[in-house]
């Protein structure tokens, strides 16, 4: 069951307050698989002025997302819904279920009016993970969400970017608007056993298409 909308918005309040004092979003992954470690973002995708949004199609009414597909990168995924743990940390899918993604179930769905938010691992002890490729994501590119009700969502992504896990543009990155929006999420940066990564990769979209 999809929560009310006031249920929603109180959830995602303690998220951001939790990260605009420093707390980042995904815990720090679990080891650097090859010397480069995943890919990284281009500059040439992090946000601009010049490179404004697409124009958004009409939203869509709460329905519960069942499964991502992102077809640039080869993710195709079952979706779970996750929440915050003891912590305040915001939960991804269990590490045994590497090509799984998580949605934030304190967010609106997708395609809903605000920001919807999708989180998964970069890697896990067996291997690369559901968004290890996330960060070779550029604009353009598609995100599809395919929803309980039977219509997928599409989004075309209008920024990606490696924020570090100090100092995280909460106020920024999820800033709620009328628009339905997206935001895809995995661990990034330089990797170190001790603290895991240093930042988060986090892909911008915004709702362009139901199918």
């Amino acid at each position: 069951m999809v929560e009310g909308a006031h249920g929603r918005r109180g959830a995602w309040g303690v998220v951001a307050i939790l990260l605009l004092t420093g707390v980042h979003l995904v815990r720090g992954g679990t080891q650097e698989l090859t010397a480069a470690g995943p890919p990284r973002p281009l500059a040439a995708d992090a946000p601009a002025p010049a490179a404004p949004p697409p124009p958004a199609r009409a939203a869509l009414p709460a329905s519960a997302p069942l499964a991502v597909a992102i077809p640039a990168i080869g993710v195709d995924a079952p979706l779970t819904r996750v929440g915050l743990d003891a912590d305040g940390w915001l939960e991804a899918p269990p590490p045994e279920h590497p090509d799984r993604a998580g949605w934030y179930g304190g967010s609106v769905t997708p395609g809903e009016p605000g920001t919807a938010v999708l989180a998964g691992h970069v890697d896990t002890p067996a291997g690369p993970a559901v968004f290890h490729a996330l960060g070779a994501l550029t604009r353009g590119r598609v995100v599809e969400v395919r929803r309980a009700d039977g219509r997928t969502a599409v989004f075309t992504v209008h920024a990606v970017e490696l924020v570090p896990k100090d100092g995280f543009p909460a106020d920024r990155v999820y800033a709620s608007t009328r628009t339905p929006e997206l935001r895809v999420i995995t661990c990034g940066g330089a990797y170190s056993r001790a603290t895991g990564y240093t930042g988060n990769v986090v892909v911008s979209a915004r709702l362009t298409a139901v199918r």
